[in-house]
């Protein structure tokens, strides 16, 4: 067990550059494509994710000082510390049962496959740490381990069946063949689509108003580089830098902005070829199944309105830490929220006004799920030596991905002791996948329709 378990943990410690790019080779291999061009592909795969990552880090290295001046300027308390999701996916690797939700993982989807309930093969099998998350927060509460599990592979199941929801829309706006979300950030789509659905009953609200859409209104003004520029003055602002901090921080908010779409691009160089020779193999295997590969967020990293409603709710996260009750976490090291951004980038389908109005609508979860989560968070980081803590500190993350979603499925076993609230939660959501699912299957149908005619 314990060779299993260091082995497990030596994969994941290789990190998302080398871990996922290495899977993405072997696979390539053994879908018979051609060494060189497997290789080639799983090597520009890890560019694109060291480059993803260094601009993120960047980013947060640039933000996390704003609001800790922000907060400092207003003289709020707010004790609760905001590790982000690095210090969380530390602490749920040492978990001593955590390593064997691995295998659960992968046998889970290969089973759903044999049956023909997903198309979705998951290479993302390094955010396993967020059912593990799952998993501990359900023990917390229960102290039963197989209860974490059986929750935890719940999980993993509706990530697979999102997974195969998203697959044609994100197709339409990224372009790559065969690719989709595995992501547990993408359940939050299904709460977003109702408050959606009201917006785009507003006239002004349901043109198509992407930033492409914008350059030819504005101009200049809605380029990259003056988008981020402009961001960095706002920001600048509220944390009363002075003049040759304020242009510093604008002239690195215009450097993210910039190359955020140009790493983005090496995605879609990796893996159209991958994701093809995988499709094209598993479809000689299994006659009339057409299959897609589950990855990551960061290959919708080439939206431009993605990272805009990123520094948006930054912005509006700090704000709300401020005046909500009963808040105690201070945004810091989980204020890039790309979590959010992107469950309403792919429910408006880009339209930068709603994904604006939705981030800002949900930021609130963020907070109070990070609130709320911090006994568990603390006692797991604690427990597991993830990371040394003062007498009575406490330790969350404030964008915790699907927050709502993951309160609900962790805690609905609370409803023993009176709360009904995560049960209802829960409810809610499965409601609104429903509806949401369907107006997504509808919307291929269409267009399908619609290309046959």
């Amino acid at each position: 067990m314990e060779i299993i378990a260091s082995a497990v943990s030596w994969l994941v410690n290789l990190g998302a550059s080398v871990f996922v790019p290495l899977i993405m080779i072997i696979a390539g291999l053994i879908v018979r494509m051609k060494p060189l061009d497997a290789i080639k592909s799983g090597i520009t795969l890890g560019i694109a994710f060291t480059g993803m990552s260094l601009l993120i880090d960047f980013m947060s290295t640039t933000i996390s000082p704003v609001a800790q001046a922000i907060t400092a300027n207003t003289g709020i308390s707010l004790p609760i510390v905001d590790g982000g999701w690095t210090t969380v996916a530390t602490a749920c690797w040492a978990w001593p049962y955590g390593f064997l939700l691995f295998p659960i993982m992968v046998i889970i989807n290969i089973i759903l496959l044999m049956l023909k309930k997903t198309d979705t093969m998951n290479a993302d099998v390094l955010n396993v740490w967020g059912k593990i998350f799952t998993a501990t927060c359900v023990v917390w509460l229960t102290n039963s381990i197989l209860l974490g599990f059986i929750v935890a592979s719940i999980q993993v199941v509706f990530e697979l069946i999102s997974g195969d929801v998203h697959q044609y829309r994100i197709e339409k706006l990224t372009n790559i063949p065969d690719v989709t979300c595995t992501h547990r950030m993408l359940f939050s789509c299904a709460f977003m689509y109702p408050v959606d659905c009201l917006l785009r009953k507003i006239p002004m609200l349901n043109k198509k108003s992407d930033v492409s859409t914008l350059k030819k209104k504005v101009g200049v003004f809605a380029e990259d580089w003056m988008l981020g520029f402009l961001l960095g003055i706002v920001f600048a602002l509220f944390a009363h830098y002075d003049v040759a901090s304020a242009l510093t921080l604008s002239i690195e908010c215009s450097t993210s902005l910039t190359l955020f779409p140009v790493i983005a691009g090496y995605f879609t160089k990796a893996l159209t070829p991958l994701s093809t020779g995988i499709n094209d193999f598993m479809s000689s295997k299994f006659e009339g199944r057409h299959f897609h590969v589950g990855l990551d967020w960061q290959f919708l990293g080439a939206s431009d309105e993605l990272w805009l409603a990123v520094y948006w709710n930054a912005l509006v996260t700090l704000l709300f830490a401020m005046v909500l009750p009963g808040n105690e976490l201070l945004p810091f090291a989980g204020i890039i929220n790309v979590a959010i951004a992107t469950a309403a980038y792919l429910v408006t389908e880009g339209n930068l006004p709603r994904m604006l109005i939705l981030c800002t609508i949900f930021s609130p979860a963020y907070l109070y799920a990070g609130t709320f989560f911090a006994p568990v968070i603390t006692n797991l980081v604690t427990s597991t030596g993830a990371a040394s803590l003062a007498a009575g500190e406490l330790i969350s993350n404030s964008s915790i991905e699907a927050p709502m979603v993951i309160y609900g499925l962790s805690q609905c076993f609370d409803i023993i002791n009176g709360n009904w609230l995560p049960a209802i939660v829960l409810i809610a959501w499965f409601v609104c996948f429903h509806f949401y699912r369907r107006s997504l299957h509808k919307e291929e149908e269409a267009d399908l329709s619609k290309i046959a005619e």
